[in-house]
């Protein structure tokens, strides 16, 4: 085939695929209709949910095993990511809040799983992304709960206990890599700035390559990018993406102490997505302190029911000293048989419980 005649047919192809994309557009305009009587049908107030993470993975697993090549499956999903995401936006107006500024491991994260098309709003710290899901001030909040190579991002952890209301629709993974970003080179920087996480994660780094440098702790990577660019003899521990976005040089790449580092994020709203088969839960609980082994007995009940239980963290529960909130991820859902009946049970144990 010549170059004329490729050129030809691909102009002939993208001609049906706009035709097919805005085909499916309105497929998914029904959608939005339908569910909205339904819940009308139901009595039931507000707007129904266009996020359905469940949905979107039989989706994403569905085109993967229509495709044949020569594009990658990745490729795939990745077109249709931002498929879903403008068939999201016209169905509702949706915001997604996330830790800012532009250019945080969060905002990349939020991206990556909602797309290019829906409405992004920046938030200075993590709590406020939770208290601003739980007002209903935006539609979903994205916020990071766990690195592996520093553990749980407590402030996650914390404001999940002031605002109970909120519910887990899905996680969301993402490799991460710091690197440190300056106007100026290594031996002239003199003071560090970037979030505890990032802190935590280049440390052995720094420790040798910058030991007398001051590490001061700020509300997000890109935040820290942001003041490196403004102040003199300074640095920031950030993203790449960082880098261009405030005119930074990038003078070491890849400064984590693990190179398989993983930030774990949660996509959070008014509600949890229904059970799919293959579920993790959050369950959040304090236990009476005072009754010996009231703890042990707590989890002995996932053990007794067959439950993994894949995580475990504690936090101070501001209710009284030395009294803690305990957060529990188990394998399944809360309205799996096995699931609901060791709720049920365990409150036996617990002054308080909520699934996240």
């Amino acid at each position: 085939m010549d170059l004329d005649t490729a050129r030809s047919k691909i102009a002939e192809v993208d001609r049906k695929l706009v035709d097919m994309l805005n085909e499916r557009a309105r497929l998914s305009l029904n959608v939005g209709s339908a569910k909205r009587q339904w819940l009308k049908e139901q009595g039931a107030e507000g707007e129904p949910e266009v996020y359905v993470p469940g949905q979107e993975k039989r989706v994403f697993e569905k085109v993967r095993g229509l495709n044949h090549g020569p594009l990658s499956g990745d490729s795939v999903c990745a077109i249709y990511r931002e498929i879903m995401s403008a068939s999201i936006s016209l169905q509702s107006d949706v915001s997604v809040g996330y830790l800012g500024p532009p250019g945080t491991f969060s905002h990349q994260a939020a991206m990556n799983r909602f797309g290019d098309s829906l409405g992004y709003v920046p938030f200075a710290k993590i709590e406020d992304v939770v208290v601003a899901v739980a007002k209903e001030e935006i539609t979903y909040g994205l916020v990071p709960v766990e690195n592996s190579t520093f553990g749980a991002v407590v402030q996650t952890l914390d404001s999940f206990i002031d605002q109970p209301s909120v519910r887990i629709r899905a996680e969301v993974y993402l490799p991460v890599t710091q690197s440190l970003l300056s106007r100026y080179q290594l031996s002239a920087i003199r003071k560090v700035y970037s979030h505890p996480q990032a802190f935590g994660q280049s440390r052995k780094w720094l420790d040798q390559h910058l030991p007398n440098a001051a590490r001061v702790d700020v509300s997000s990577t890109a935040k820290a990018a942001e003041l490196a660019a403004a102040e003199n003899y300074t640095a920031s521990i950030s993203s790449e993406v960082c880098a261009e976005m405030y005119r930074l040089d990038v003078v070491a790449k890849d400064i984590t102490s693990t190179k398989d580092n993983t930030t774990r994020f949660l996509v959070l709203g008014q509600s949890s997505d229904g059970p799919t088969g293959d579920d993790k839960s959050l369950v959040m609980f304090t236990v009476d302190h005072r009754e010996p082994g009231a703890l042990c007995s707590a989890l002995n009940v996932f053990a007794k029911y067959k439950i993994n239980q894949t995580a475990i963290n504690s936090r101070p529960s501001r209710q009284r000293r030395w009294h803690y909130m305990f957060f529990v991820e188990i394998i399944g859902h809360e309205m799996d048989e096995n699931v609901a009946s060791a709720l049920d049970e365990i409150k036996a144990y617990c002054l308080d419980l909520v699934v996240l």
